[in-house]
């Protein structure tokens, strides 16, 4: 998506500091480079180097811009909800803003709700939500009347699959340049259990999880785990920010421990790398969380072709 015109990104990217001034604050380095980073990967704008150039852009005038364009509104509020949690709390004020312009626009989304439930103190219900949200896409369907955590482990005791482990422990003996050998070495380097093993994650979560590690040179740090969920979110169409995009801001950059599957972190987002991932990941000509992706039938080829065939841009360096 993503196809706007000068005067509609201006506007998007125009209202963004708007959320950020909701603080009380001035502007900060995070907001600054959060909206310098949206409008040269996602919206387009090379040209933008300073944000002191965009309109002051409230609600009213952004819904004129936008007026015919709901998907560019839907869009534009994500990237506003993105402003009011970049410098790691999530602010009433700010959050008071992002509502004004979504319902200007008349965007309704589940992640709002989530805040919502968040900022009201209501935070086990909001994680409950997320967590649940990210279970679904994982699916890549509803998840009603499945028990994530007992899911995404089930290899337990009598469960354990010794074949099934084996078939990724022969992923070591093949080529260096090869996929499936950059996934086993991923696993090792982490210390990760494979598919079988009784403490192993869920192959269906985590060997895509562990494919997109790889597909997209992200770590493990808290910088890079947020990074990964941000380009799943990009190159997975379900939940994206429900799903993908909020639970590891609040996990990675909060600090806030939604489950047990990792370890929270604080700080974790970069904010030009965030937008970064986002758009790299909707460049993917490929959805590794597509039930119908196999990582088997990709094992054998040659990392670096896989990344060419799938559009898979460099990364860029911590900062």
């Amino acid at each position: 998506m993503r196809e706007a015109n000068r005067p509609d990104s201006d506007a998007i990217l125009g209202a963004m500091p708007q959320v950020a001034l909701a603080g009380g604050h001035a502007i900060s380095w995070a907001d600054t480079t959060s909206v310098l980073a949206a409008g040269r990967y996602l919206l387009r704008r090379r040209d933008l180097s300073d944000i002191g150039t965009l309109p002051a852009v409230e609600p009213p005038d952004l819904v004129s811009i936008l007026r015919g364009k709901p998907e560019l509104a839907r869009e534009a509020v994500k990237y506003l909800a993105i402003m009011a949690l970049v410098d790691g709390t999530l602010d009433h004020r700010k959050l008071a803003r992002v509502l004004e312009y979504s319902r200007a626009l008349d965007v309704e989304a589940h992640y709002l709700t989530d805040l919502v439930e968040a900022a009201s103190g209501h935070l086990a219900g909001a994680s409950a939500a997320m967590w649940r949200k990210n279970f679904d896409t994982v699916l890549s369907r509803s998840s009603e009347g499945l028990d994530p955590d007992v899911w995404i482990r089930p290899y337990v005791g009598n469960k354990a699959d010794p074949d099934l482990m084996a078939r990724y422990e022969a992923l070591g003996r093949l080529p260096q340049n090869t996929f499936g050998k950059a996934v086993w070495d991923f696993d090792k380097q982490n210390g990760y259990p494979f598919p079988g093993d009784p403490q192993a994650l869920n192959a269906a979560f985590g060997t895509p999880h562990d494919s997109t590690h790889v597909i997209s040179g992200y770590d493990t740090s808290a910088r890079g785990e947020l990074l990964v969920s941000t380009f799943t979110a990009g190159m997975h169409p379900i939940n994206p920010m429900s799903g993908h995009i909020l639970p590891v801001i609040f996990f990675f950059h909060f600090g806030e421990q939604l489950n047990d599957v990792g370890h929270a972190g604080k700080g974790g987002l970069d904010p030009d790398e965030f937008w970064h991932a986002w758009a790299r990941g909707a460049g993917m000509t490929v959805d590794i969380f597509d039930p119908k992706w196999n990582v088997w039938d990709w094992v054998e080829k040659d990392l670096e072709e896989l990344r060419r065939d799938w559009n898979v841009t460099p990364a860029g360096r911590p900062r």
